[in-house]
C-alpha cells in the first residue's frame, strides 16, 4: 500500500523548482537537503523567503524515501491550489458589502479532516479558510479529492503568523470565536450573525492556548453522550451550521 507522496505532488531538482517558482507554480513547502550550500541551493533558499515559502532542511535519507532520482538535494510540494493573502481577501469582503464569514484552522494534521473541513466550508458559504504556513496538513490532490472538488471552490490563505492574523482580523471587526469543550458557554448562546471567523484547533489537543486567550469569545458545542470530544471536521460542521442558522433566523 502506497503511504508516501505522490509524483504528481512534488518537483524535485534545484533548477527545475527555481523555474516552477518563477513560473507561479504554489509550493507548499520545500525539503532542503542539510549541509547542502552551493550557490544554485542558495538561489532556491533567497527566492523561497522572497514567496514566504516554508523551508525544511532534512537528512539526504528522508529526500532519497521520496524518490531516487537525482534531487540534488531539493524537493518541492506543489499545492494544487493558490493561496491568497488573508489582509487583501478580508478587506474585498467588505469592499463588496459582504458580512465576512471565515474558518481558521489551528494545526490540522490530518489531511482527510482537513478535505472534509473544506467541503463542509464551501457548502455553508465559508469565504475563505485560514491555515498556518507550518504545522498543517499538506495540500495534495488527496485533500482535493477528499474535498470533493470544494478547494477548487473555496479560498485558502495561508499565513506565516496566526497570531498576527488574529489581530488584523479583530483590528477589521472580525469577531473570533474558538470552538473548544474548554468553556462553560454553549456556541449557540454567541452571536454569530456579524463578521466571525471560527478558529478550530488540533485534532490531538484542540486550540492552542495562546490563541485560545487571543479569541474574542469560546463555546463549545452541547453534547450528553459518554464520549466528551468530537472529530474537529465534525465540529467544524456543526459550528458552522450554526452560523449559518443564525445569520438565516436574523433575516
Amino acid at each position: 500500500m502506497r503511504t508516501g507522496p505522490k509524483k504528481e505532488d512534488y518537483i524535485f531538482g534545484t533548477r527545475a523548482i527555481i523555474e516552477g517558482i518563477e513560473a507561479g507554480r504554489e509550493v507548499e513547502k520545500l525539503l532542503l537537503q542539510k549541509n547542502e550550500r552551493n550557490q544554485l541551493m542558495q538561489e532556491l533558499v533567497k527566492l523561497a523567503k522572497t514567496h514566504e515559502i516554508p523551508v525544511q532542511y532534512v537528512p539526504q535519507e528522508k529526500l532519497n524515501r521520496i524518490t531516487r532520482k537525482n534531487h540534488q538535494g531539493a524537493i518541492a510540494f506543489i499545492s494544487p491550489v493558490k493561496y491568497l493573502p488573508m489582509t487583501e481577501v478580508v478587506t474585498s469582503l467588505y469592499e463588496e458589502g459582504k458580512n465576512p464569514f471565515l474558518v481558521i484552522l489551528d494545526r490540522i494534521t490530518d489531511v482527510r479532516n482537513f478535505g472534509a473541513i473544506a467541503r463542509t466550508c464551501e457548502c455553508m458559504g465559508v469565504d475563505a479558510i485560514i491555515v498556518p504556513s507550518r504545522g498543517s496538513a499538506m495540500i495534495t490532490g488527496d485533500a482535493v479529492k477528499t474535498s470533493a472538488g470544494a478547494l477548487n471552490h473555496i479560498k485558502v490563505c495561508r499565513e506565516n503568523n496566526l497570531k498576527e492574523s488574529i489581530d488584523f482580523l479583530q483590528d477589521y471587526g472580525v469577531n473570533v470565536v474558538a470552538c473548544t469543550e474548554k468553556t462553560d458557554k454553549e456556541i449557540s448562546t454567541i452571536d454569530l450573525t456579524g463578521p466571525i471567523a471560527l478558529l478550530m484547533g488540533s485534532e490531538e489537543d484542540g486550540v492552542s492556548p495562546e490563541y485560545l486567550k487571543k479569541a474574542n469569545e469560546a463555546g463549545k458545542i452541547p453534547m450528553s453522550g459518554n464520549i466528551s470530544s468530537l472529530n474537529v471536521s465534525v465540529a467544524a460542521g456543526m459550528a458552522a451550521y450554526e452560523v449559518v442558522r443564525q445569520r438565516l433566523d436574523h433575516k
